[in-house]
């Protein structure tokens, strides 16, 4: 049974239905009653509605208790097949050979829990709760494993899976190693992820509407939130990415009812590539579900309201009657390769749920968070690792004490304590739509500023985010003075202010679509430049500069504060070089090293973070990195570098960087080769220097 509604279901809608799942039509139910077809259509139509008596004579036709018919909550019980149906070929002889919105993201369990808690956080429901999600992973095998892919129907499967496994294509060697790990260890791994407080998948099965937009549609994104994060609708290709045999089952809790009901309603999807079983051509996807009767959807699987049994078996049981959705992946995996048992796996998505949500799941003294996490391991049922809470503060610690300052009023204009919290604003220049009339709005965003702890290993960091808290951006602010103490910033832009004047709301769609489907930066897309008129990508990079600026006015050191003794222990082995220049001396027209920043690893290599000074220029400029030891006595003994990575306006060519022309300053980063060290990185201080490319020989 579902949950029931208190408005009963208009008469004429619910017999109509009731009478494609019985497969009856007008006329069958006129006979049966013994009155007119036009007395029937009558009533499908709303024109008029049947007496008592009728009714009890339609619940009896319809296999059904009286209740039933006057309530209209529910359906009449049928006995309609839950099968797998196949997507035939297309008639023009197209094939697809994997779903490409999968291909947008890795399948990556990091990348999932981004994407798939951004979505339950974009549909959170009341926004006086926090959107309850939580993460359960559970390895089945032996007796558990087989009851679960009987549910599945497993033996209908298994041929377009085998076929689907020999093509040579990227997605047929995923599904065919996930088959040979079934088949080898008896065992296969479920990743469930249940939101509460959320929508849910409501709607139509074929329309417009939530449920179809993720079980039907690809590029569907159909956020009704104006603070929504995703925009392109690829999140959710991330799911069945991460399943290694393309499967995700669905369980979902309504927040408004559809067919009278708003609990169990389940549906499956199959993303497999084109393919030929015993002769019939399948398109692609599929679906599990209950065979419609619709004329036009006749055969196809849509989705069903399942009992309780049912749910039990495909381990789709939630928890609660609160609305919001869960999805089972079958075969979950970890496509980056570091996270290989479950007890891996589980730190892995409680470490990606802190480091992209902690400031929704952070909150003020009289605010609530806008979510909550958690993950849990089972084994065959049993508890394996018992259902841990994702504590922000545990995991970013500088980043929340910023964000809770600010949520409870308690900024201050400038540093002079370990545990506050500096605020200033970055102004935002949004250019007018194109075709517009108008110069725009402005927007303030806030910037705020705290000393990073003890241990920080990632520290003068400046989060970027919008909407609800989301995390766009991750980057290392440039030109700080040296000596500067480390710090954590933190930038909120349109919604993420807390505000909802229409100044944010145009900061909000203006940077939405400055975004890449990854979300993860501002900067040029093609719909920035198609909605916004010219000069859109200027403001953007206004935007990226000032609010650098005002971080480094937040943590610049006044004269007296600046210390004597000079910089940190670890910074005594690190010093700067002019770009091949005799010491003390820098040239104005030549690239210098501006800042640079770095640590030893366990195996003593040096990760240096190196920022450049470029002179004006019209060409690019082509130099050398060049890494030296400065020991007491005898020559700088020159290191070679282990690996070497761009950073802005930069590209790595054969061991040289390539600066873009026109900009001001760059970075990279890399470690050295401890084998060509002559001492122990401790031992002896770092050079870093710029040499033409032309002048390294030299």
């Amino acid at each position: 049974m579902g949950t029931n509604n208190d408005q009963p279901e208009d008469f004429g809608v619910w017999l109509a239905r009731q009478l494609h799942r019985k497969e009856m039509t007008q006329s069958d139910l006129a006979d049966a009653l013994g009155i007119t077809r036009a007395g029937v259509s009558a009533w499908i139509t709303g024109r008029a509605e049947p007496r008592e008596d009728k009714k009890r004579a339609i619940a009896a036709i319809l296999g059904t208790d009286e209740a039933t018919v006057l309530l209209r909550t529910t359906d009449a019980p049928a006995s309609r097949p839950v099968s797998w149906y196949h997507r035939p070929a297309h008639a023009d002889g197209g094939r697809e050979f994997g779903n490409a919105a999968a291909f947008a993201f890795d399948a990556d369990l990091s990348v999932l829990a981004r994407e798939a808690t951004q979505n339950s956080l974009d549909e959170r429901k009341d926004d006086t709760r926090p959107v309850r999600v939580r993460y359960v992973l559970h390895e089945l095998s032996g007796e558990h494993l087989r009851s679960f892919l009987q549910a599945l129907q497993w033996d209908s499967l298994l041929p377009h899976y085998e076929i689907a496994a020999a093509q040579k294509q990227k997605v047929g060697r995923v599904i065919a190693e996930g088959l040979r790990e079934l088949r080898e260890t008896d065992t296969l791994l479920l990743l469930r992820i249940d939101d509460y407080n959320a929508s849910g998948l409501t709607g139509p099965d074929y329309g417009d509407g939530r449920f179809a937009a993720v079980v039907r549609r690809q590029l569907d994104s159909h956020k009704a939130s104006g603070h929504a994060g995703g925009s392109y609708g690829l999140g959710k290709a991330t799911l069945w990415a991460t399943s290694r045999l393309g499967l995700v089952l669905i369980n979902s809790t309504l927040s408004a009812p559809h067919e009278g009901r708003t609990e169990r309603r389940l549906i499956g999807r199959l993303e497999l590539p084109w393919r030929e079983v015993e002769g019939q051509a399948y398109a692609g996807p599929g679906w599990l579900g209950e065979e419609d009767t619709l004329p036009e959807y006749k055969g196809i699987s849509r989705s069903w309201w399942a009992d309780e049994p049912t749910v039990e078996q495909l381990h789709l049981t939630r928890t609660g009657p609160d609305p919001g959705t869960s999805f089972l992946l079958i075969g979950a995996h970890d496509a980056a390769g570091d996270a290989a048992t479950v007890q891996e796996m589980h730190e892995k998505i409680v470490r990606s749920l802190a480091e992209n949500f902690w400031a929704a799941m952070t909150h003020g003294e009289s605010t609530t968070p806008l979510m909550e996490a958690s993950v849990t391991t089972l084994r065959n049922g049993q508890v394996l690792i018992k259902e841990e809470k994702v504590d922000p503060h545990l995991h970013e610690p500088a980043r929340c004490r910023a964000l809770k300052a600010y949520l409870d009023g308690t900024t201050v204009e400038r540093l002079a304590g370990i545990d506050q919290v500096a605020l200033a604003h970055v102004p935002l220049a949004v250019p007018p739509l194109r075709g517009e009339r108008s110069t725009g709005a402005g927007h303030r965003a806030v910037v705020l500023v705290t000393p990073a702890d003890d241990g920080d290993t990632r520290p003068n960091q400046l989060v970027c985010m919008r909407g609800n808290r989301m995390t766009v951006s991750v980057r290392r602010v440039p030109d700080l003075q040296l000596g500067t103490n480390p710090f954590q910033a933190v930038l909120l832009a349109g919604h993420a202010t807390g505000s909802r004047t229409e100044d944010a709301d145009i900061a909000e769609a203006f940077l939405r679509a400055s975004e890449p489907p990854e979300h993860d930066d501002w900067n040029r897309t093609e719909e920035l430049t198609a909605r916004y008129a010219r000069g859109a990508l200027s403001r953007i990079r206004d935007f990226r500069r000032d609010m650098n600026t005002a971080v480094r006015q937040l943590v610049a050191r006044r004269e007296e504060e600046k210390p004597q003794g000079g910089p940190a222990a670890l910074r005594e082995l690190l010093r700067l070089d002019g770009g091949g220049t005799a010491p003390g001396r820098r040239l104005d027209g030549h690239p210098t090293v501006r800042d640079v920043d770095g640590e030893l690893d366990q195996s003593g290599a040096w990760h240096v973070r190196v920022e450049v000074k470029l002179p004006p220029r019209d060409d690019p400029w082509s130099m050398v990195p060049v890494a030296r030891f400065d020991v007491r006595s005898g020559g700088r003994p020159t290191l070679k570098w282990a690996e070497l990575v761009p950073g802005d306006n930069c590209r790595v060519e054969d061991g040289c960087l390539r600066f873009d022309p026109g900009a001001r300053s760059a970075s990279f980063s890399g470690v050295t080769d401890i084998d060509s060290h002559p001492v122990a990185a401790d031992m002896a201080r770092l050079v870093i220097d710029l040499q033409r490319a032309r002048d390294v020989s030299a």
